[in-house]
C-alpha cells in the first residue's frame, strides 16, 4: 500500500454544483507557492478526521509546528521534483471570505488539493493503474463540492495519462469517506492491511475504472 496516511474530511461530495453559491471556487495544477498550503489542509483534515480512530498523542504530533514543516517541504518537492510526468498534486481554492469569482478580483485561497500518480502496491501495474494518494479538503469548506471537483479532476488527468484504472486506500473506520468514494463509482477490491500509527489501524483499499480519455 502506498506510505501515504489515507484520511480525511467528508469531501464535500453531496453538494450538487449548481448551488456552491458565491464560493464556488475551482481546480489547478499545484504551485510551489501552495505548499505551506497543503501543509495546513493536511494537519486540520487529519485533526477532523483521525480523532477517535488513532491515539491522542500521534494526532498531536501529526499536527505539531515541526511536522507541519515538513510536510510543507514534502509538498514543496513533490509540486517543483515530482517522480515522474505523471505525478501530479491538484490543488482546489475559492474566493477569500467576502471574495467573488465572477468579479475575477478576489484572491484565490487554496481548501483542498490531491495527490495522484502511478499505483505502489506490489499487485498494481503502474502502466496502467493509477492511484489516489491524498485528498484533503478544510473542515471550514467541506461542504461547498471542492471534494467532488478535486477527485473529478484527478479522474480526467490520469485518464489522459492513459492510466485504466485507478485505487486509492482508506481507514474502515471512516465512514464518511468511504461513503464519498463509494457514491463517486469507487468499490472496495478485497485489499485490506494495518496502518501503524502507534496502534494498528485497519485500512481498506477501493478502486475504480477511468474512462478512455476521447
Amino acid at each position: 500500500m502506498s506510505g501515504a496516511t489515507p484520511g480525511g474530511t467528508t469531501p464535500g461530495g453531496t453538494t450538487p454544483p449548481g448551488s456552491l453559491g458565491k464560493k464556488a471556487g475551482f481546480v489547478r495544477a499545484a504551485r510551489e507557492s501552495d505548499a505551506p498550503g497543503l501543509a495546513r489542509i493536511q494537519v486540520a483534515s487529519w485533526r477532523a478526521s483521525l480523532g477517535g480512530l488513532v491515539p491522542d498523542e500521534i494526532l498531536a504530533e501529526l499536527g505539531s509546528t515541526e511536522a507541519e514543516e515538513q510536510f510543507a517541504e514534502r509538498w514543496r518537492d513533490a509540486i517543483t521534483n515530482p517522480p515522474s510526468s505523471r505525478h501530479k498534486v491538484h490543488v482546489a481554492v475559492q474566493p477569500d471570505a467576502g471574495g467573488d469569482v465572477s468579479g475575477g478580483t478576489a484572491s484565490m485561497a487554496p481548501v483542498g488539493f490531491a495527490s495522484a500518480g502511478p499505483a505502489t502496491d506490489d499487485d498494481k501495474w503502474p502502466a496502467t493503474d493509477a492511484e489516489l494518494y491524498e485528498l484533503h479538503v478544510l473542515p471550514s469548506a467541506d461542504d461547498e463540492g471542492h471534494g467532488p471537483r478535486l477527485l473529478a479532476a484527478v479522474a480526467d488527468t490520469l485518464a489522459e495519462d492513459g492510466f485504466r484504472s485507478a485505487c486509492t486506500w482508506a481507514l474502515s473506520g471512516d465512514s464518511p469517506r468511504l461513503s464519498f468514494l463509494e457514491t463517486a463509482g469507487w468499490a472496495p477490491d478485497g485489499a485490506h492491511s494495518n496502518l501503524d500509527m502507534g496502534v494498528k489501524v485497519h485500512v481498506v483499499r477501493l478502486h475504480t475504472l477511468l474512462s478512455p480519455e476521447s
